[in-house]
């Protein structure tokens, strides 16, 4: 038995090796040699695992006085140091005595994770298109340092700016949004991709443009056979990256609309700057002093009145003529034009309703249709601005911004309601289940009954995500019934 413990106390340092990282393909092809040497000591194990058990059952048939061992042969198992919860369950119980028969088991488990690796690996590298991908996804920051770049480029003061420096920030905070929307639509890219693909290597994709070059390693699937994701020292499932993309989005939304009033108030500041400036060009003039124009400003002022002098001379008749459908034609422009900015006001400010009242989720369905309403509200205000209006540009890419926003929050809502309605299901089962057992408590089949409603709701609860606002209580109401289940089970 001295060379299985032996070979044991090697044993963290082999699980530790049975993970692969996702990204350059050469990288994934020189894993493979140390998944195959982790797997070939596995083996050596468990074949000094049976001749043990071989040897105990041997012994103890020997001893026919003696009663049975239940329980052959125990093993101490060094311990791994420490281990994140959600990865626990690969390494089992560290620091703890463990029986031949349950480490035998444990093995297979392990080696059958390992085969699974070398699978996706080969898949992986015979998908040449799948391959470029991931090749160009590590030259790309991840979601979130993208956001965190992005977030750092808005950090912008307005106090004591000059004109220049104004016009400067107002193309910064520009370009920032414009990246704010792309990052908006990578992670509805990545979200979709996660949730709705049933292709492994179609989700590895997503999860792949979600960490970038910080890289990520397939580390193992739990007892609810959800694949462990490790990144940047971190353990995730991939409903942790699914709640991640949803808390980013908010983030973002609420990160355009303050891109949106610091450059509405770098706007205001440039035309204060500008008016002064223009006060004391006037001020100059009535002291006699002449201002200082550059010699290209000169030329386009002669070039005007010289062109409105020929005019005048040659063309007086015409205006004269055109002078009242010319008046009407302005006077038309400038209403629609003061209704399009007094929609695009309104709009904005819906906006950053929306965006404050989903701050700091999980919120209740009504809190998100709230929201939801308001990003409608708004786009059909943008939608409602003419194209020959002053702010049609900057209302058009406003409402691609919301768009997003509105189809995000639509998410939510939906997210929410099908939470609500699993848990309102779940406690009218259970209700169910209560009665089968009460009105018949000796029936076996009120009793199967009962067991069906339950784990019915159990199923429901345990579908509810983190991320909504009836997570706690779906927790709480889970472990009851459970416990119910495993009593109403035990009495069949």
């Amino acid at each position: 038995m001295a060379n299985l413990e032996i070979l044991v106390s090697e044993l963290p340092t082999l699980i530790q090796s049975l993970k692969l990282t996702i990204g350059d393909s050469n990288q994934i092809m020189e894993q493979i040699i140390p998944i195959n040497n982790a797997q070939e000591q596995l083996r050596n194990i468990k074949k000094l695992i049976v001749q043990e058990l071989r040897l105990e059952n041997v012994k103890n048939s020997a001893i026919a006085t003696l009663p049975r061992i239940s329980t052959v042969g125990v093993l101490f198992i060094p311990g791994v140091g420490l281990v994140d919860p959600a990865i626990a369950e690969k390494f089992g119980n560290s620091e703890t005595k463990i029986s031949l028969t349950d480490l035998h088991s444990k093995i297979d488990d392990w080696l059958e994770w390992g085969y699974f690796l070398q699978a996706i690996a080969a898949d992986i590298l015979s998908d040449v298109q799948l391959v470029n991908q991931l090749n160009s996804d590590i030259l790309n920051l991840s979601i979130s340092n993208q956001f965190q770049t992005l977030n750092d480029s808005l950090k912008i003061d307005l106090y004591l700016a000059k004109s220049n420096i104004l016009k400067h920030q107002i193309e910064t905070i520009s370009d920032s949004q414009k990246q704010l929307l792309q990052l908006q639509q990578k992670l509805n890219y990545i979200f979709d991709t996660i949730k709705n693909s049933r292709n492994l290597l179609n989700i590895l994709l997503g999860v792949s443009a979600f960490y970038g070059k910080s890289g990520f390693a397939l580390e193992w699937l739990d007892d609810d056979h959800e694949l462990i994701i490790s990144s940047d020292g971190k353990f995730q499932e991939l409903t942790d990256i699914l709640n991640d993309c949803d808390y980013f989005q908010q983030q973002i939304a609420a990160l355009i609309l303050q891109g949106d009033t610091f450059s509405l108030h770098a706007e205001q500041a440039l035309k204060k700057i500008e008016q002064e400036s223009n006060k004391e060009a006037i001020s100059s003039q009535k002291l006699g002093i002449v201002p200082k124009f550059s010699t290209p400003k000169i030329v386009r002022s002669v070039l005007i009145i010289a062109s409105s002098l020929l005019i005048l001379t040659f063309a007086g008749w015409k205006i004269r003529e055109q002078n009242l459908s010319l008046t009407q034609e302005t006077s038309a422009f400038v209403a629609d034009d003061g209704g399009a900015i007094a929609n695009f006001k309104s709009a904005q400010k819906l906006g950053m309703e929306a965006a404050s009242l989903v701050q700091k989720p999980p919120h209740p369905l009504k809190v998100w249709q709230q929201a939801q309403n308001k990003w409608y509200q708004a786009i059909i205000l943008l939608d409602k601005i003419p194209a020959k209006t002053s702010i049609y540009d900057q209302a058009k890419e406003k409402l691609a911004y919301y768009q997003i926003n509105y189809k995000s929050i639509s998410k939510r809502v939906l997210i929410e309601k099908k939470a609500v309605a699993n848990l309102e299901l779940a406690h009218k089962l259970a209700t169910e289940a209560n009665l089968f057992v009460k009105n018949s408590p000796h029936s076996q089949l009120s009793r199967k009954q009962a067991q069906n409603k339950w784990r019915q709701a159990i199923n429901l609860l345990e579908a509810i995500p983190k991320s909504t606002s009836v997570f706690v209580q779906a927790k709480e109401m889970l472990s009851i019934y459970k416990t119910n289940y495993a009593g109403t089970n035990q009495q069949s």
